[in-house]
């Protein structure tokens, strides 16, 4: 007996992808997570661009997570001329990303993900009888908008971020302002996770080799090492020793893996399972009103991840914004230098890697950029393998709601995921 579950087209996410699972006999013969999308050769684009044009333009990339693509542009550039900022703007940097991951994880968990778990086609349909959650949520979002606008000018591609800091540092009363809202936003997000917590989970545990950064004092934000959950370690400029990206007939996106050993996942449930021991108090009372363990190895459950993510996210914004302090001056000016830099942080969706060449009067002479998404591509496609034979005893429409929903525990940006194609044409 054959089968095969078609998506024509996948909802709720960002972008255009479409997904195809073959079954013969009980054995599944073929998964492909299709992405469509062309490529955007935004590496291309920037190649002969002044090296303090990247956080601009790789911003441009992502409209829910351009701060992630600033920061780790940044980090790239920096490293390359060997600057290191102050603390002052070492913790506005992270206050802004804060603002990204509410703004970015509340859109995804409420609007995106949860019509799934309460049976619900849509969030308009969702809204009608959950209306207090969704304008919770909208309202935690609209939060995180705030912060990214007071300290980056605008919530959507920022335009205070420079290489070396920010073009002007915020007054402290711009961003006291916005204390009662993130004390809210702290209480809101305790409260939700103790609702996601009573959830009803599909059973399917996954044996993911996790990687995440991982820093020695902090919850993992904007800087750290790249581990993972089988021994690597390494320094962010060495990530392309260890993974490598590679491409599939079916789509037009790179995907990445681990040297020698294969897929691998980023993003929320990696970043717990690795780093819980530095999630601060409030983030642990979240799990713990969630019934989040760790290690957790149940796709399903990166939705309590990132309603703990929220509450660390809020709970540092907090007291990032209680302690503010105005950095002078607003950036440290790096000096360009003929070499390589590399730059990694952790986009809502995962780790997101930077790599620039660069000529001594500062123009970028090669780009390399790996989005998360691409990253988790793989292991999408594997959970999709394992819940293949559930599948078989579903309806044709529950069949493909479930596939659906399988990828959107990982949030996927499909338009970032396509940064490359490898285009060849053979004449004869």
């Amino acid at each position: 007996m054959r089968r095969r579950i078609e998506v024509d087209l996948l909802s709720r996410v960002e972008g255009t992808g479409a997904l195809t699972i073959a079954v013969r006999d009980g054995r599944v013969e073929a998964v492909r997570l299709r992405i469509m999308e062309p490529p955007r050769l935004f590496e291309a684009l920037l190649v002969g661009r002044g090296w303090e044009e990247a956080p601009d333009i790789t911003a441009r990339i992502c409209g829910l997570c351009p701060v992630a693509y600033q920061m780790s542009a940044c980090q790239a550039m920096e490293a390359l001329a060997g600057v290191v900022v102050t603390p002052q703007i070492a913790a506005l940097r992270r206050l802004l990303y804060c603002g990204e991951w509410i703004a970015s994880h509340c859109a995804h968990m409420f609007l995106l993900h949860l019509p799934d778990f309460l049976g619900f086609p849509d969030l308009m349909a969702m809204a009608r009888e959950h209306g207090e959650l969704v304008r919770r949520g909208l309202r935690m979002k609209r939060i995180g908008n705030a912060l990214m606008r007071a300290i980056g000018g605008r919530e959507i591609h920022p335009v205070n971020v420079r290489l070396g800091g920010f073009y002007r540092a915020p007054d402290e009363s711009a961003l006291r302002d916005l204390q009662p809202e993130l004390e809210w936003g702290l209480g809101a997000a305790l409260e939700t996770a103790a609702e996601l917590g009573r959830l009803e989970f599909p059973a399917l545990e996954r044996d993911y080799e996790f990687v995440a950064l991982r820093h020695h004092a902090e919850y993992p934000i904007v800087e750290g090492r790249i581990v993972s959950s089988r021994g690597l370690e390494c320094p962010v400029e060495a990530f392309d020793q260890h993974i490598e990206e590679h491409q599939v007939p079916h789509s037009t996106a790179l995907r990445a893996r681990i040297r020698g050993r294969g897929a691998y996942l980023c993003g929320p449930l990696a970043r717990i399972n690795l780093n819980f021991d530095r999630l601060g108090g409030a983030a642990r009372e979240a799990a713990a009103r969630a019934g989040l363990r760790v290690p957790c190895t149940n796709p399903f459950k990166a939705l309590l991840a990132r309603a703990v993510e929220v509450t660390q996210a809020f709970e540092e914004a907090l007291e990032l914004v209680r302690t503010y302090v105005p950095p002078r001056p607003a950036a440290v000016a790096p000096r360009p230098v003929d070499g390589v830099g590399a730059g990694a942080t952790e986009a809502p969706r995962g780790l997101l890697w930077h790599r620039y060449e660069v000529d001594a009067a500062g123009r970028i002479r090669r780009a390399r950029i790996v989005p998360p998404t691409a990253q988790n591509q793989a292991a999408m496609e594997e959970d999709l393998r394992e819940l293949a034979p559930e599948l078989l005893h579903l309806d044709e429409a529950a069949a493909r709601q479930r596939a659906e929903w399988a990828v959107r525990n990982h949030d996927p940006c499909i338009s970032c995921a396509t940064h490359f194609l490898d285009l060849r044409v053979e004449r004869r």
